[in-house]
């Protein structure tokens, strides 16, 4: 448990800065967002469809990023979007490496015919292209944001076992680990306080790039409809403006922009984390 002790090198970690700095942002606009917003995000004016951004020419200063083709505020659609961005980020990643890393520890560590069903299991589900099978299960259970969390964890576990599995193979065979077993460890003792400390660096650097992910996943599957259609989500905002892409390009790039500012900043933030962790890198 060494490991977990090593004080974070936070002075002049940019990176982790960044990255948790807009993870910060993002979790604040989601839980402010009924106050941040200017108007209801589902309330409709045809009298103000595809009105341009502010700073634009026929712009209205009442709709800073402008509106969608039902006249509805983009910037309050965007902030009403970091919920249930949030919450599939947050939830899908952290059943997906639960499960993943669990499965991971457990095949690596105990091999033979535990490691030979669960790696069987895995290839199964690698066989298939991760979104198709996320939008299998999406038709075949109903829209809604549990079923965007459940797709998020059925091609999102399978990348924390791969990995984790690998690395607690080749963490098994060294002398403290051994050492350990020939003192009369326990499994569960030598798992807990000598191998997980030891896959944490990989194991958050996973879990960060998994919320990006999910991010995009989320995305994908509200733009083709799989998500709740009384939340204002990016993906859905995205799928709204594509009809008008040569008129009103602002609806589409908001949201795309938004996604791509969110999925390098979580690299970033999960690149700072390894290496304030990984006592390899500190040094």
């Amino acid at each position: 448990m060494k490991s977990l002790c090593l004080a974070f090198p936070l002075r002049g970690n940019a990176r982790m800065w960044l990255g948790g700095g807009v993870l910060t942002a993002l979790i604040l606009v989601a839980i402010l967002a009924p106050w941040l917003a200017p108007h209801d995000p589902v309330e409709q004016s045809l009298l103000n469809q595809l009105l341009p951004p502010a700073w634009f020419a026929g712009g209205d200063p009442n709709y800073p990023l402008g509106t969608d083709a039902l006249g509805r505020d983009l910037l309050s659609r965007l902030l009403f979007g970091t919920r249930p961005a949030l919450l599939v980020m947050l939830a899908g990643a952290a059943a997906s490496a639960l499960v993943g890393v669990a499965l991971g520890i457990f095949a690596g560590y105990f091999g033979g015919k535990v490691d030979a069903v669960i790696s069987r299991v895995l290839e199964v589900f690698m066989s298939f292209p991760p979104m198709l099978l996320a939008i299998v299960l999406a038709a075949v259970i109903g829209p809604g944001l549990m079923t965007v969390i459940m797709a998020v964890i059925i091609i999102g576990w399978t990348r924390f076992c791969r990995v984790i599995r690998g690395e607690v193979q080749a963490l098994k065979e060294q002398d403290f680990i051994m050492s350990a077993r020939a003192i009369g460890m326990r499994p569960l003792r030598v798992v807990l306080h000598e191998i997980l400390p030891n896959v944490l660096p990989i194991m958050m650097v996973l879990f960060g790039l998994e919320m990006g992910r999910a991010i995009v996943v989320e995305a994908i599957l509200s733009f083709i409809g799989f998500s709740s259609s009384s939340v204002a989500t990016w993906g859905g905002i995205i799928a709204d403006g594509r009809a008008y892409i040569n008129q009103a390009w602002w609806v589409l790039a908001a949201p795309i922009l938004v996604i791509i500012i969110m999925v390098l900043s979580l690299n970033a933030f999960c690149d700072g984390t390894q290496q304030a962790v990984d006592p390899v890198l500190q040094r």
